[in-house]
């Protein structure tokens, strides 16, 4: 039966997104403190760059698990691999996501369901494989990164607001569901605008990528609060400041946000450049977008 780790052991986390982003300053954020690393993502490259970022951090081990999140199987193999290395997982940080904008009549269908089914379908996925697990140690904790975006809507990103609304609902039914064990935890962490790849990686039929809307963060001030959520656990962590008046703004005078989020998106969260339309990043790793940061400033 797998066991929690000693105090004095290293901690074993699973990462999902560490190719990228949030998950890849996770993972160097987390090297740091000495863990025992397992990388999924989809592309190898990527996976073994973050992995050599990993290591030279301070990383105990950084296992490289290519794997699809939407691929039961493969995610299961990766957390066996990780059991049958280290002996068991301390914790698994959720931060795979693709993103797509466009109006949704608009959106390609399969491009439409693919976002949603990443962030809904894998993070079900990620539950099935990690939970009997942590049923069996006794402990874990499960982090998901969600969005802002779970919380209020925004024109043009119709497929990922779906997404993580659905998200953050399957967040709370897992947290009712694992209630019976005091040891278990499952938190989400929300960021706002964040300097990372996903903008200008995700699918567009507009004629632009996007941009994350102001205030900007850096991806390693949002794994900073990952790590925060793992030390003590919450159930849902705003990873931006101005998260709680915007989501104010949203349900409390609703008719006045809608009339502002679309001139609003317009200016902060269209990079107004030119590009055809594409399906990005959306169904197969670009491991030449790849990266810790994306192209903007952040605080």
């Amino acid at each position: 039966m797998p066991t929690p780790t000693a105090p004095d052991d290293p901690q074993r986390v699973l990462i999902t997104g560490a190719s990228s982003g949030i998950g890849r300053a996770t993972a160097v954020e987390l090297a740091g403190r000495g863990a025992s690393l397992v990388l999924v993502a989809r592309g190898r490259e990527s996976l073994e760059e973050a992995a050599a970022e990993a290591l030279a951090a301070g990383a105990a081990a950084a296992l490289v698990r290519p794997a699809d999140v939407t691929d039961g199987d493969a995610l299961q193999a990766a957390v066996d691999d990780a059991v049958a290395e280290f002996g068991g997982l301390d914790a698994v940080v959720h931060a795979a996501q693709v993103m797509a904008y466009g109006r949704i009549e608009d959106v390609p269908k399969d491009v439409y369901e693919q976002v949603v089914d990443v962030s809904l379908h894998g993070t079900a996925n990620v539950a099935r494989a990690v939970l009997p697990l942590f049923r069996k140690q006794g402990a874990g904790h499960l982090v998901v990164v969600n969005s802002l975006l779970g919380n209020i809507a925004a024109p043009l990103m119709g497929s990922y607001v779906t997404a993580k609304w659905g998200q953050l609902g399957l967040i709370r039914v897992l947290q009712q569901e694992t209630r019976d064990e005091p040891g278990i935890s499952v938190s989400a962490v929300q960021p706002g605008g964040v300097d990372t790849p996903i903008y200008f990686q995700g699918a567009t039929v507009t004629g632009s990528t996007g941009r994350p809307p102001p205030p900007v963060y850096s991806p390693q001030r949002v794994a900073r609060a990952v790590l925060s959520t793992l030390d003590r656990p919450r159930r849902v962590v705003q990873a931006g400041l101005l998260n709680p008046l915007i989501t104010a703004g949203f349900r409390l005078v609703p008719g006045v946000f809608d009339y502002l989020v679309g001139p609003l998106f317009k200016v902060m969260a269209v990079a107004n450049d030119q590009v055809a339309p594409t399906e990005g990043n959306v169904f197969e790793s670009k491991p030449a977008g790849n990266a810790t940061e994306g192209r903007w400033r952040s605080i």
